[in-house]
């Protein structure tokens, strides 16, 4: 690559990666193109991209983006993963893909700009999805509001219980 190239790739990196909510570092020597390929389009349903960029242009692009927490890592050859949306399916994508293939090793990652070590980045993969999340969330707010209409009628229903029952009282006396 010329210099205006590397130039015009590390301002392009630059402007992605400062949208950026989840960045995992993956060591990918030895795969093949086609499980890089399987790999690529299983991220790409999850609004997720994965890119092979050298060590030196990384650095570069990551300089005043949450990226740069992981510059120490930036060794070896390096894919990072991109995620702009929800940063659970992608871990989860990639912690089932490296448990099948030896040869893509997770190394480090970024969550809004903390740190994070493999053993978070597979903690982060067992979480249930943002969707599953969100329908408990709504299970137990129903569920509250419903509590809350089955107590508050609890008294007008044993009020017509008594009524009725004094009713059936009065009418049998007679």
């Amino acid at each position: 690559m010329d210099r205006r190239t590397k130039e015009r790739v590390a301002v392009e990196l630059h402007e992605k990666l400062k949208g950026v909510k989840l960045a995992v570092l993956t060591n990918y020597s030895g795969m093949n193109v086609e499980k890089m390929t399987v790999l690529r389009n299983a991220l790409r349903k999850s609004d997720t991209e994965l890119r092979v960029v050298k060590n030196t242009l990384l650095g570069i692009a990551s300089k005043e983006t949450d990226l740069g927490v992981l510059q120490d890592h930036f060794k070896g050859p390096l894919a990072v993963v991109l995620n702009y949306g929800d940063v659970v399916a992608p871990t989860k994508i990639l912690v089932e893909f490296a448990k099948k293939n030896a040869e893509l090793e997770i190394k480090a990652g970024m969550l809004n700009g903390k740190l994070l070590t493999k053993e978070q980045i597979t903690q982060l993969a067992e979480l249930p999805s943002r969707e599953v999340l969100l329908g408990k969330l709504l299970s137990v707010l129903v569920g509250t509001q419903t509590s809350l209409v089955n107590v508050l009628s609890a008294v007008p229903r044993s009020l017509v219980q008594v009524l009725a029952a004094y009713k059936t009282t009065k009418e049998s006396g007679n």
